[in-house]
């Protein structure tokens, strides 16, 4: 797993009761997207994902009040059923860079026997500033309750 060494990185741990072969899948199924990526009220209303090294990933997230948040990036890196490695830096795929980036997500899975997995997923900044945003737009219980959502769904896989 990644040492979190970055100066403005933010991570959530978790054990959780699912195989870490489909807690990989329901993160690489956009068309499941909407079922757990982002806490209610908001919602996923479209994701693409083209999951290889340098692919193009988009996700438009809704709020209640008609809010949208769309979400280009870029794959990094690709391991199945063990790591994800996405940036907001690059809006397309060509790497055409976006205005101002905000993080590099890494998102990991330890298989830890018996169906249970390490889920570590991280967040790095290039900017204090842009950590404390995140901070407190609520990555901990944003992030939190995503992880639940996700688990709850990779048991339907």
């Amino acid at each position: 797993m990644t040492a979190n060494t970055a100066a403005y990185a933010l991570q959530l741990v978790r054990e959780m009761d699912a195989p870490a072969d489909k807690l990989f899948k329901a993160w690489t199924t956009p068309e499941r997207f909407g079922e757990w990526f982002c806490p209610k009220p908001w919602t996923v209303t479209e994701a693409r994902s083209d999951l290889r090294p340098g692919g193009e990933s988009y996700i438009l997230m809704e709020g209640p009040n008609g809010e949208k948040m769309p979400n280009h990036g870029v794959y990094l890196e690709i391991v199945p059923n063990r790591k994800i490695v996405f940036t907001d830096a690059y809006k397309a795929a060509g790497w055409v860079p976006a205005e101002k980036p905000f993080f590099t997500g890494i998102i990991e899975f330890e298989d830890l026997g018996n169906g249970r997995t390490k889920y570590i997923a991280t967040a790095l900044h290039w900017k204090e500033e842009d950590m404390k945003a995140h901070q407190e737009m609520g990555f901990e219980a944003g992030w939190g309750i995503v992880a639940d959502q996700l688990e709850a769904i990779a048991k339907t896989f």
